[in-house]
Order: structure tokens, then C-alpha cells, then sequence
């Protein structure tokens, strides 16, 4: 069975900084990856080009048999590949309700889109937040909102950029739960984040860029001890 997620030799440029040069990787379907590196080492470049936000100069990106190299976001979204943001993006002057309502109406008339929304609501343990403009949400609870309302375009595949980023451990705990339920639902999911016990607790693959490079690839244990990776970002204390 081919992967749900080809990225082929992907290179782009800003001018004469190459953000990504000649990445290469395969997602399957159901599997949890996740996509560490210091600042400026490009994943959250590399998500905008999957996602369309970004065209690359060469290469290509192939989701679920179709090549989305130069498709758009809402038409990438609409065929079942979604994310979130490194800088969470709700609509904030919108209820809870309201912000999953939008991405249930991706598929469904607003009459079925309402009874998807409510249901993401009670997956995603939002009940008692329904009503409460996301504005009034501490940030950990804003970030889940846009998981929700990512899930509600019923996505085959979920991008999450810096989920964890600035949660206390209870936090933590609480979106790594979140991630288990989204993964029980059928939905692939790919992580870039900093926060390395989490990356590494629920990872099941980890890919390490650094500059634009594609630098290791392997299990988190593997990545833990390659010396490439602890020189370039983990550090000793990890090895």
C-alpha cells in the first residue's frame, strides 16, 4: 500500500536563503511522525508547502495518490489533509461552537454540520467550553479548539505545529490525551515541535532538519542516539 504522504526532493528559497533543500520522507496512513530541529531549520516552512501556503521550487508533495504541489490550501483541505498553526489561529471573537461549526461546513449542509460539530465537541471533551468565545480560553484550551476544528473537516491526515509549545506538564498531558483519541478516530498525524519529551513520547517515527536538511530518520530512540542530531540540536544530555 503506498504512503498517505509523499514529500519528493522538496527545495524552496526566499530569495537567496534556502529554507528547504532536496527534502525527502513517506507518511503512512495511521501512523504518528513527528518533525524536530533548531530554529530556522525549516518545518514550519516545510508545513506551509505541504499545505499549499508555499510552492516549492522543485519537488513534490503527493497525498493520497494525488500530486498537491501546486493545489491550494481549501482545495487541500478538501481533500482530506488539514493543520493547525505554530501561532494558534481561531476565530476569537467566535464561540467554541462556532469556530468547529466552520470547519464542519467544509462537507456537510449547516444542518448536518452542526450535528458534526457537537460531536467533535464531546470527543474533544469541549462540552462544558461550547458557548465561551475563544478569546476567553487560556491558551492550551484555544489550541485544542483549532484541533477541533480541524478534526471537523473529517481529515484523513492532521499537520500539528508546536501543539505542546508553552504548556505546563498538566497541559501536556492533556493534548497528548487529545492526540490519542484524534489517532483512535483513524486520523494520520504529523508533529513538529520543540518540546522533546513530548515529541519523543508519542512519536512512533521522528525526521531531524537542520538548515534545510534533511539530517536522520528513525525511532525516537534511534534519533536520541545519533550523534548528527545531538550535535546539531538535542544536545549531550540527550545522548
Amino acid at each position: 500500500m503506498p504512503p498517505l504522504l509523499t514529500v519528493k526532493n522538496i527545495t524552496k528559497r526566499f530569495g537567496g536563503l534556502v529554507a528547504l533543500n532536496d527534502v525527502s520522507f513517506d507518511v503512512e496512513g495511521m501512523e504518528i511522525v513527528g518533525i524536530i530541529g533548531p530554529n530556522g531549520a525549516g518545518k514550519t516552512t516545510l508545513f506551509n508547502v505541504i499545505t499549499g501556503f508555499y510552492h516549492p521550487e522543485s519537488g513534490q508533495v503527493i497525498f493520497d495518490g494525488v500530486d498537491i504541489t501546486k493545489h491550494r490550501p481549501d482545495q487541500i483541505c478538501a481533500l482530506g489533509l488539514t493543520r493547525t498553526f505554530q501561532l494558534v489561529k481561531p476565530f476569537k471573537d467566535l464561540t467554541v461552537f462556532e469556530n468547529v461549526l466552520i470547519g464542519a461546513m467544509l462537507r456537510r449542509s449547516k444542518s448536518a454540520a452542526v450535528e458534526k460539530a457537537e460531536s467533535v465537541l464531546r470527543d474533544m471533551n469541549l462540552e462544558r467550553v461550547r458557548d465561551v468565545p475563544v478569546k476567553n480560553l487560556p491558551v492550551a484550551e484555544r489550541k485544542i479548539v483549532e484541533a477541533a476544528r480541524a478534526l471537523a473537516t473529517e481529515p484523513k491526515m492532521l499537520l500539528l505545529d508546536e501543539v505542546a509549545a508553552g504548556l505546563n506538564p498538566a497541559e501536556s498531558a492533556r493534548i497528548l490525551e487529545t492526540l490519542k483519541r484524534i489517532k483512535g478516530g483513524g486520523v494520520t498525524l504529523c508533529l513538529v515541535e520543540h518540546v522533546m519529551r513530548f515529541i519523543m513520547g508519542v512519536s512512533e517515527r521522528i525526521i531531524v532538519l537542520d538548515r534545510g536538511v534533511k539530517i536522520a530518520e528513525g525511532t525516537p530512540s534511534e534519533i536520541a542516539a545519533n550523534e548528527a542530531v545531538i550535535q546539531a540540536y538535542l544536545g549531550v544530555r540527550y545522548a
